[in-house]
């Protein structure tokens, strides 16, 4: 394991434990501020997720947003392949997926301009750190080469890093959402 991987792994720890403290002192209302978010982009396709262990729940903004137009999860083929999105509808049929996450039993292929992406840490300057297997970051680089598309990761205000380790492939996000708040960085990094 080079550097930047044990510099990664040791962020993860902490990150994971920060998560862990802000997901078992959450109360209820956590997606609000990005319910806020979605509001005006009414219609636009997006794709959420089925949270996993400790992760924000994006459901209740997910089934707002379902009411005006087309919400997808992702569906992992397999490693290294980038994120497929099914079609997903409040109360559909699901059905275990790979690492735990859920996913629609039908599966119906859908195109996001809007993702939101589950992390474990980010960083005020749009950088974002996963669970290590690049899903988000493919996939964001093959959707970004057809055309625009809104990263909005979504997280605990705890899960906040001063400073993550990056790579040249991990793709930046555009927003984060927390329960607390919204870091706009499209302006800042030209976007």
């Amino acid at each position: 394991m080079g550097d930047l991987d044990e510099v990664k792994a040791e962020a993860r720890r902490a990150a994971f434990a920060r998560r862990k403290a802000a997901h078992a002192a959450a109360g209820p209302g956590r997606a609000g501020v990005l319910s806020s978010v979605l509001a005006g982009y009414r219609g636009v396709p997006l794709a959420g997720y089925m949270p996993i262990r400790t992760e924000i729940p994006p459901l209740a903004a997910m089934e707002e947003a379902a009411a005006h137009g087309p919400v997808g999860v992702p569906v992992i083929e397999a490693p290294g392949l980038p994120l497929k999105f099914a079609v997903w509808e409040p109360d559909c049929a699901m059905t275990d997926g790979p690492f735990g996450a859920r996913v629609p039993a039908v599966l119906r292929w859908m195109r996001p301009e809007i993702l939101i992406v589950p992390l474990v840490a980010f960083d005020r300057r749009g950088n974002r750190l996963g669970y290590g297997g690049g899903f988000y970051d493919r996939t964001l680089a093959g959707l970004r080469a057809k055309g625009p598309v809104l990263a909005i990761g979504f997280a605990y205000a705890a899960q906040e890093a001063d400073d993550l380790p990056v790579e040249a492939t991990d793709a930046p996000l555009d927003m984060i959402v927390t329960e607390a708040g919204v870091i706009d960085l499209r302006r800042a990094a030209g976007r």
